[in-house]
């Protein structure tokens, strides 16, 4: 099969031929349609994602959509014909999604949304998942509730402003002044953090009592000023990107909490990927019912340009999540 190579860090991808994978115990072999491209495939392309202990060399990309071609031995929730999608690889020794074919673990799939096509699917995994983890895992967001999205417009934030809104939150969400209109039409007020400060937008919509969730998908000086924008007692702080160091004193002075999310520990550790399976299907099942839709940017790429596509995520200027045609 055709796959994209990463022989060593910070070197180029190289588009090869390599021998096609067997579907082993509890894993089904895919024929991936569609890839969807992080910033993490950079990071880690680069040799600047440590946690995400890549061994190579190694066929990157973490998101895929595509169809079940084979399944193997103990396999019994899918059959070949079957479309999928999932965060299935890219990290540690698992086989990334650049490739045709991908064996991969069974319960880190779940049949992909009828109401969305390869492409919006291979954009969903990674960014639902950590969005789920954070607000319904971690802080329990429900009707009633204000919620405030750092980075609303982001592949995090904006999949994070729809599975908030669906279970009935109030949601904010703040950007810059070009992602203003984007953040609005998500379903979300939109927070100028360049003209605003914290406790600025803290008093105007919260009455100066804060936010009864906030997720930060930022991290840094973001992260710092959730903990001052979070409600007194029973507010929750998240984030995706709690991996600097922060004074605690604020969130501990409000009485508040706070939940680090890695999403990336099922497949580094093999524990709790059936989880990522279920949330999978959670998100599915909003996106078929309307209320969850990715933003992908209109411009598509190939195995072949893969290094456009990765500039163009490094550049920071797609119009929604970039995705790869397989």
């Amino acid at each position: 099969m055709r796959a994209v190579m990463l022989q060593e860090f910070g070197a180029a991808l190289e588009l090869t031929e390599v021998d096609r994978p067997v579907a082993g115990a509890g894993q089904v072999l895919v024929r991936i349609i569609a890839s969807g491209v992080n910033p993490l495939d950079m990071k880690i392309s680069a040799g600047a994602a440590a946690h995400a202990k890549r061994v190579l060399p190694a066929v990157p990309g973490l998101d895929l959509a595509g169809i079940v071609e084979e399944v193997g031995p103990e396999v019994h929730d899918f059959a070949p014909g079957d479309e999928v999608y999932g965060l299935t690889g890219g990290v540690g020794d698992l086989q990334g999604s650049l490739a045709e074919y991908a064996a991969v673990d069974a319960r880190l799939l779940a049949r992909k949304p009828r109401a969305l096509t390869m492409r919006q699917a291979a954009a969903i995994p990674l960014v639902a998942i950590t969005a789920w983890e954070g607000l319904v895992d971690r802080a329990g967001v429900h009707a009633g509730q204000k919620v405030l999205v750092h980075g609303g417009a982001g592949g995090i934030g904006h999949v994070a402003i729809q599975i908030a809104r669906a279970r009935g939150a109030e949601v904010y969400a703040t950007g810059s002044a070009r992602s203003l209109a984007t953040i609005e039409q998500l379903g979300a007020t939109p927070i100028d953090y360049t003209a605003t400060t914290s406790a600025q937008y803290v008093a105007q919509y919260t009455g100066g009592e804060g936010f009864d969730v906030v997720y930060d998908t930022v991290g840094g000086a973001t992260l710092d000023d959730s903990f001052t924008s979070v409600r007194t007692y029973t507010g929750h702080v998240v984030s995706a990107l709690g991996w600097g160091t922060h004074s605690i004193a604020p969130l501990s002075f409000r009485g508040a909490t706070y939940s680090g999310v890695f999403t990336l520990l099922p497949l580094l550790t093999g524990r709790g990927r059936g989880h990522h399976g279920e949330i999978l299907r959670e998100v599915a099942a909003l996106a078929d019912a309307g209320a969850l839709t990715p933003l992908v940017d209109p411009r598509q790429f190939s195995l072949e340009n893969i290094s456009q596509a990765h500039a163009l995520v490094e550049e920071g200027s797609p119009q929604g999540k970039v995705v790869i045609d397989v």
